[in-house]
């Protein structure tokens, strides 16, 4: 049965009997045989590849959005240190006006 469906196509040594020599339909499917195969080789390789790279590009995105929020977080404690050194600060100037007008009288 298969050997009548592929008599059409042409002989083809490797798969029906009495062919002496391989024929242009036999390297033709042999080719995109061996081609097909290699193609898949290679797609499952670019596959795999950019699996790996798109994971660490995911770890990495994830360890900056970690670093950003730890920023924002040292940028408020700043922020709240200047206010209380600000206010520090005036409070210092004000003693000092004050022991000044002391002073003077």
């Amino acid at each position: 049965m298969i050997e009548q469906s592929f008599a059409m196509w042409g002989c083809i040594p490797e798969i029906t009997r009495g062919c002496i020599d391989m024929t242009n339909a036999g390297s033709t499917y042999l080719g995109i045989i061996i081609g097909a195969i290699i193609g898949a080789i290679i797609s499952w390789w670019i596959y795999n590849r950019q699996k790996k790279i798109s994971n660490e590009q995911d770890n990495l995105l994830s360890h900056i959005k970690d670093l950003e929020e730890n920023n924002e977080l040292i940028l408020k404690r700043v922020e709240y240190y200047q206010e209380k050194h600000e206010k520090l600060l005036k409070s210092v100037l004000s003693l000092e006006k004050k022991i000044d007008s002391v002073l003077e009288k």
